[in-house]
């Protein structure tokens, strides 16, 4: 990305391509003062279609940057979120930087509220996870002309810089996994995943992986909301009444795999020889459960650290503006529920 992309858009930029004067622009992105609806229309228009965002810092700061980095992620109570932002505080402790969290419910219309309010105040930089969001998203963050980290996936194109694993090679890794180990009527139960990018990438590596070994999915159910330890037990559940020969069940995240290994040792099967499980995110708080559940690393910490370095490095006066790709590569934990080949 040159330094005239990273230009940060003005006024002007608006003015002249709306064909009005600087002042009404200003006045109809204040919504002030007496301006047509026609030409109101045409002003947001053009500042859309640009990415321009107004800055709300007044004065003598408005040619300044606040110290602040937004981050700007899809959930707070999905687990895996908090441990990326420790990692980024931990990176934030010396720098004078500080986070501030903007949470988007996994929609990406809200995601470009949030972004269009938090880059009003001319943060030092922006973290924000996956690499999908929508085109006037994707135009306000490359026309910001500050440092941005995409997190937690590197399957796409970024805007700037990105740091992350690879879903699709994590579902690979899984799938050859549990071929090795012999199972063969395989069972995904997961999220919904045209909101869940992440998953889906991980589904479409773990099948094409599965394909390789002559292997094909036998059966799937998906869940949307509620909690996710009581969806697990009920998708055990019912997809073993569909087929009881299933032999493996692969989660997409975690908590749901807990679920269904609770339910499964209730029912008394054996685990993993009749029945193999896994599922992905490696959380701590599940290492209390009867059997360790098969998982992957997804590396949550060390992302959220190695994206605020970025941040850091990059406000210096002297910094590389070169954006940065980092693929942390994510580890199986076999726990007691898979097979070890």
């Amino acid at each position: 990305m040159s330094n005239q992309e990273n230009r940060p858009l003005t006024l002007r930029d608006v003015s002249e391509a709306s064909g009005v004067s600087e002042m009404t622009v200003s006045r109809v992105l204040r919504n002030r003062g007496d301006v047509s609806d026609t030409t109101r229309a045409r002003v947001l228009a053009c500042a859309k279609e640009l990415g321009y965002v107004p800055n709300k810092i007044a004065g003598a700061l408005a040619s300044s940057r606040v110290n602040l980095v937004a981050v700007i992620i899809p959930s707070l109570s999905n687990l895996v979120f908090p441990e990326v932002m420790t990692g980024i505080s931990d990176a934030l402790d010396d720098t004078g930087l500080q986070p501030v969290v903007g949470v988007t419910g996994y929609s990406r219309e809200k995601e470009e509220k949030v972004l269009y309010e938090m880059l009003s105040w001319r943060p030092s930089g922006v973290i924000i996870a996956g690499l999908e969001h929508s085109e006037a998203s994707r135009k306000m963050l490359k026309s910001s002309g500050i440092p941005v980290v995409e997190i937690m996936d590197v399957d796409g194109t970024p805007v700037d810089s990105v740091v992350g694993i690879s879903h699709r090679r994590a579902g690979e890794k899984m799938a050859r996994a549990i071929v090795r180990a012999g199972y063969q009527r395989i069972g995904f139960l997961g999220t919904k995943m045209p909101r869940d990018h992440r998953a889906r990438k991980r589904f479409e590596g773990f099948t094409e992986a599965l394909a390789k070994g002559g292997i094909e999915i036998t059966d799937q159910e998906f869940y949307e909301g509620g909690s996710a330890l009581l969806k697990g037990r009920e998708m055990t559940q019912q997809i073993l009444e569909r087929d009881p020969e299933l032999d493996f069940l692969y989660y997409s995240n975690d908590m749901i795999g807990a679920g269904g290994l609770l339910w499964l040792l209730e029912q008394g099967v054996d685990i993993p020889g009749q029945m193999g499980l896994a599922g992905f995110n490696g959380l701590n708080l599940l290492k209390g459960l009867p059997r360790e559940l098969a998982t992957m690393d997804a590396c949550r910490h060390e992302i959220g650290r190695r994206a605020a370095d970025i941040i850091a490095a990059r406000v210096q006066d002297d910094a590389d503006p070169s954006p940065v790709r980092i693929a942390l590569e994510p580890t199986i934990s076999y726990g007691d529920t898979l097979r070890r080949p």
